[in-house]
């Protein structure tokens, strides 16, 4: 048990190709598993900012069969069958939904987190804090929590949840109700939720007890819950791996936002039992090499030279990112370019196209055929 006196068990999603960290990440050695800010690859960091609040031994990964072995070495604590390797990928409403339907044989009352693997947290301390509360919000009745990121720009490539009245049962930390969940934004309307003033990022971070999010898949996908309890059934059997392999890809491939979270929000903000709670943990999503230059550098004019180098040299040359190990790196007359070498590629971009990188990625598996690139 942890200090809360309710099972917490944390789920960490660690399925993702990480494309738009290309060519430094792929397939086998996607960006969860890579060391993009500091000593510890980004799922190491996950786990370590959890243990404060939950035990080694309640905590889940569910990965695909390319990372599967990386992760069972980088997460040597990881109890071997609480590592899950999806037979196909099916986007995250199976991956956060099987859990839940394992722990309902057994503790139906355990608070499951459900956890990217590849986002980074500047203040752990205040994320047990917030994490902490979480928990006992989605343990007190069916409710479903989720962390909103305060958005400090018009980010147009995350989606929004709208935040309603403040819910004064729980005091530890602002909780709201949530209106409802708003898709990735044209650049006017996101302008406009910046405005208001009560628009959060929806930053993946979600809270419900396993019988919550169960219960809500047999409403809403009922297909899938099907499927979803006869994996379950025989977890822990030697017929595991087989069940698994046939039943899951039958899974829709659908998302837990609209699974769930869109269609629960929809029967209002007093009748959901959709609670927002603030992500003011110093999150970022590191989600191309733009974001990890923003994250590493000072200010958005800095050149930041990543990883083992042999000397940056810069004449009239700003806010450039270049990773290129054992180089000595010189810009001369160049502004916003993303370099990236490794020993079988470079990536040359902008940090204004750096999120359109998967676009290479897609072109080199199906223009080119090289599949040893990706």
């Amino acid at each position: 048990m942890s200090q809360l006196d309710v099972r917490f068990a944390p789920v960490i999603l660690a399925g993702g190709s990480g494309t738009r960290f290309w060519p430094r990440s792929r397939r086998a050695r996607a960006k969860q598993v890579l060391a993009l800010d500091g000593d510890e690859t980004m799922i190491q960091q996950t786990l370590t900012r959890l243990l404060p609040v939950a035990q080694v031994e309640d905590v889940w990964v569910v990965t695909n069969h390319w990372l599967a072995g990386t992760i069972a070495e980088q997460m040597p604590t990881l109890k071997p069958d609480h590592l899950l390797s999806e037979p196909v990928a099916r986007n995250t409403a199976p991956a956060c939904a099987l859990t839940a339907f394992m722990l309902e044989k057994t503790e139906p009352e355990t608070v499951i987190g459900v956890f990217p693997s590849d986002h980074v947290v500047k203040s752990i301390q205040r994320f047990a804090k917030v994490l902490t509360a979480g928990i006992k919000v989605a343990a007190a009745g069916e409710n479903i929590v989720v962390l909103g990121v305060p958005p400090t720009r018009p980010e147009t490539g995350y989606g929004y949840i709208e935040q309603g009245s403040e819910a004064p049962e729980f005091t530890e930390v602002p909780v709201h109700r949530v209106k409802r969940f708003r898709e990735k934004p044209d650049r006017h309307t996101a302008e406009r939720f910046l405005a208001a003033g009560n628009f959060a990022w929806n930053g993946g971070i979600f809270l419900w007890q396993a019988k919550t999010l169960t219960n809500a898949i047999r409403e809403h996908v009922p297909d899938m819950a099907a499927i979803l309890e006869k994996i379950a059934a025989a977890h822990g059997t030697d017929s595991f791996e087989n069940v698994f392999a046939e039943q899951y890809p039958q899974c829709e491939n659908i998302s837990i936002d609209y699974a769930v979270l869109e269609r629960r929000s929809a029967k209002g903000e007093t009748r959901s039992g959709i609670y927002c709670l603030p992500a003011d943990f110093g999150w970022n999503d590191l989600g191309s090499w733009a974001s990890l230059h923003e994250h590493l550098g000072s200010h958005e004019d800095d050149n930041v030279l990543d990883g083992p180098t042999n000397g940056l040299v810069t004449i009239e040359s700003e806010g450039n990112y270049v990773y290129a190990p054992g180089k000595m790196v010189a810009l001369l007359g160049v502004d916003g370019l993303v370099v990236v070498e490794t020993d079988d590629a470079l990536l040359i971009t902008t940090r204004e196209r750096s999120q359109d990188v998967s676009k290479i990625v897609r072109q080199v598996h199906e223009g080119l055929k090289r599949d040893d690139l990706i």
